[in-house]
């Protein structure tokens, strides 16, 4: 599927590729932050983003962040079981189709796609045009993975890598897109 939208996803993981301990907690993600020097890069990032896009795993977490981190962003969660209606400051969409009609109706430009479900269903269809994975130097051993079934191989083309105070590396690939 052809979007008129750029799709982009800014995402830390552990060294063994999660995102999340099973019970979704974040804190060896979040602490090393200051350690590793700042931000990492998501304000430029994020500062280019007019939508954002996560699934109900991603969203209920986010919950707890004071001030709300999208106030000036349309936020979009894909979600088959969320209230429609609960939050005034999301929009909620059952299916993938609906929502890419609704973006494009929106005139959305740039999707930041964050948490794990809404990754891999954008990825599944071929809509990610860049990923930016953070990975921080601790083995989890267990938790929600970033990546699972993808429905075949995805291939990337290496675009840069950086390397943090406290050992934290950054790497950006584009999306080679079939065709």
């Amino acid at each position: 599927m052809t979007c008129p939208f750029s799709c982009s996803v800014f995402i830390g993981t552990s060294l063994d590729g999660f995102i999340a301990r099973a019970d979704g907690d974040l804190h060896w993600l979040t602490s090393r932050g200051e350690a590793a020097g700042g931000d990492l890069g998501y304000q430029e990032f994020i500062d280019g983003i007019d939508t954002v896009v996560m699934g109900r795993g991603t969203y209920e977490p986010g919950l707890s962040y004071a001030p709300w981190p999208h106030e000036d962003r349309y936020v979009a969660v894909l979600s088959t079981t969320l209230e429609q209606g609960a939050d005034p400051r999301v929009t909620v969409y059952r299916d993938l189709d609906r929502l890419l009609h609704a973006l494009a109706e929106r005139g959305t430009k740039s999707v930041y796609v964050d948490g794990g479900q809404a990754i891999r269903a954008f990825l599944r269809a071929g809509l990610i045009d860049r990923i930016t994975i953070t990975t921080v130097p601790v083995l989890l051993g267990t938790g929600v993975p970033l990546f699972g079934p993808l429905g075949g191989d995805v291939p990337l083309g290496h675009v840069s890598t950086k390397v943090f105070d406290a050992g934290v590396v950054q790497s950006t690939y584009r999306v080679i897109q079939a065709g």
